[in-house]
């Protein structure tokens, strides 16, 4: 059975995974046709910076459910072979949400994800930003209700069907998942140097101060391994 696509997005009461929490949970289910839009009551009043952004106020969550009742509807809502896509997914949408299902005693579900962030830096680098806005602006779509879920779910189904053309959802998550050597240098001083010619003493000091094994520099460090300037 093919997978299907599900774009999703979370607006939050701040930045923390550990400590804030998610106050709407939206999605887009293009196959189906099917919309999920839930506010969240947080159990905490909503920070000023926060609703600032979003424009989710104390008022609007104080009747809403809990994230578990929300966490269970959702479940539901993405039952089948499925991949969630959100944009930069990996580090903050798929953590926040698997973080509140740990809180609130919940299993979470075996899903596949893909961060459209990931899939724009790598197929789009001709663009010197790859933010959703400035992607929606690329491809020439309307502009939308900024920064609340369903609407920037809207735009980003939009942007990532124009961005991966007739590529099926198998594809496109394969492409996205393979393994794919670095070749120079994509950060610090050396930035854009072959990895053959960074100096040994500076790829020491990456991999003794932790940059290695931070998951977003794991095909650097498999890289490196690869010619030998680490030890793996």
């Amino acid at each position: 059975m093919n997978k299907r696509f599900i774009y999703f997005d979370t607006e939050t009461t701040g930045i923390s995974i550990e400590n804030d929490f998610i106050i709407e949970l939206a999605a887009y289910d293009p196959a189906l046709d099917k919309t999920f839009d839930e506010l969240i009551n947080p159990g905490s009043p909503i920070p000023a910076e926060a609703t600032a952004i979003h424009h989710i106020t104390d008022e609007m969550v104080q009747d809403k459910p809990d994230f578990k009742t929300v966490a269970k509807k959702f479940i539901e809502y993405c039952k089948g072979d499925v991949i969630l896509i959100a944009h930069n997914n990996d580090r903050f949408d798929q953590p926040f949400l698997k973080r509140e299902f740990e809180k609130n005693g919940l299993e979470f579900p075996d899903w596949a994800f893909l961060d459209s962030l990931k899939w724009a830096r790598r197929y789009r680098p001709d663009l010197p930003r790859h933010t959703l806005q400035h992607l929606r602006e690329t491809y020439g779509f309307p502009e939308n209700n900024a920064h609340r879920a369903l609407d920037d779910v809207v735009t980003l189904q939009r942007v990532f069907e124009a961005m991966i053309d007739d590529l099926s959802p198998d594809c496109v998550y394969k492409l996205l998942n393979q393994e794919r050597a670095i070749l120079t240098m994509p950060f610090g001083k050396y930035r854009g140097k072959p990895l053959a010619l960074v100096p040994p003493d500076y790829i020491q000091w990456l991999s003794k101060n932790g940059a290695l094994d931070k998951k977003e520099n794991e095909s650097l460090r498999k890289s490196f391994e690869k010619l030998e300037l680490v030890k793996k």
